[in-house]
């Protein structure tokens, strides 16, 4: 039996090959910002309140109309192959069986549609895409999405250019093992092949306008950091926000997210997610104390499913639910909304 996180992160590391390994867990080149994303939730403490009489606690929540049993989503990870031969169709199943999103990457290793099935009807399942500069093949992506029954869209925006990953560039690891492939982008080319991913340099709101206007599902713009882009994002007629940093892959020694959560969340009067870093029921928490509506996990649903494939998946999210419950209990909180920004401090060290 596994007790942590952590202990999954180290089973994994333990089967899964170099390269694959250091393509979950590494970051863009001196990695500060993958450090800094759990560094400030150890910077944060704690302030409970005691004697409210809680003997249960709810920990369900609503997001974009979907109900879930707890505020923790699978953040959107590529390649879940890598990990475990039935990839995003075991992670599918895990998050149907925990009653939370799943959101499945543009870069999954398993077809949007066959991820739904996996799922099945319980499984809440949102989609995020990159915007092509072909806006043709974003439609198509997203008609894919819908036809899925994807519930949501999470555009990805903090990636105008590749972020220079060491590990990888180490490793010589730039292209998928054999027999594997990014399925949402088969069929894309001329001759029915899969089209490589395209990250667009000039992707301005215009791009967004474009999106939101070419469906009917709840956009959420994932990879806002700036209180500032937060509130043109409401402008532009967006849904909701994903607070995160790309789990500092992209460009290093930005600021943590969980340290732009606060300042977000007071900007807009639209729900606010939060990636990177979480790794214990406190951090989600922290989140919610500071303004989030739920938080998303990526690496430990690899490590999840790299350890057991996907009953570690499922363990994984029952871990990170008893804790949150019990820090729930610890601080006096009945619900989610309950969770107060009176809770929580910062200790600078």
């Amino acid at each position: 039996m596994l007790f942590s996180v952590r202990e999954f992160e180290a089973l994994a590391r333990d089967r899964l090959p170099r390269y694959a390994y250091d393509f979950i867990a590494g970051g863009a080149d001196d990695e500060v910002t993958v450090r800094a994303n759990e560094r400030a939730f150890a910077r944060l403490r704690l302030l409970p309140r005691v004697l409210r009489g809680h003997a249960q606690r709810d920990l369900c929540t609503t997001l974009f109309g979907n109900e879930v049993t707890m505020p923790v989503v699978l953040s959107p990870t590529a390649f879940h192959r890598l990990a475990d031969p039935q990839g995003e169709q075991a992670t599918a199943r895990a998050a149907a069986k925990a009653g939370t999103v799943m959101i499945a990457s543009m870069a999954s290793t398993v077809s949007i549609g066959d991820i739904a099935k996996a799922g099945g009807a319980d499984l809440v399942l949102w989609f995020q895409a990159y915007i092509q500069s072909d806006i043709g093949i974003t439609r198509t992506l997203i008609r894919r999405a819908e036809d899925a029954g994807c519930r949501a869209l999470v555009v990805t925006v903090d990636s105008p250019v590749f972020g220079w990953r060491e590990r990888d560039n180490r490793n010589g690891f730039h292209d998928l093992p054999p027999g594997m492939h990014c399925e949402n982008m088969r069929d894309l080319t001329a001759d029915g092949g899969v089209r490589d991913i395209e990250m667009v340099p000039g992707l301005s709101w215009n791009h967004i306008d474009r999106v939101v206007a070419m469906t009917d599902l709840p956009i959420v713009l994932k990879g806002v950091l700036h209180p500032a882009d937060a509130l043109t994002a409401v402008e532009h007629g967006v849904s909701g926000l994903f607070v995160s940093n790309h789990g500092g892959r992209q460009l290093d020694t930005v600021v943590a997210a969980i340290d732009a959560v606060a300042d977000v969340a007071a900007a807009v009067d639209v729900p606010v997610l939060v990636d990177g870093g979480v790794r214990r029921g406190t951090d989600v928490v922290k989140a919610l104390a500071l303004g989030a509506r739920a938080v998303g996990i990526g690496r430990p649903v690899l490590w999840g499913l790299a350890a057991r494939g996907e009953e570690g998946v499922t363990e994984v999210l029952e871990l990170l639910r008893a804790e949150t419950d019990r820090a729930f209990a610890f601080c006096g909180c009945a619900s989610v909304d309950h969770v107060a920004c009176d809770l929580v401090r910062e200790v600078r060290c």
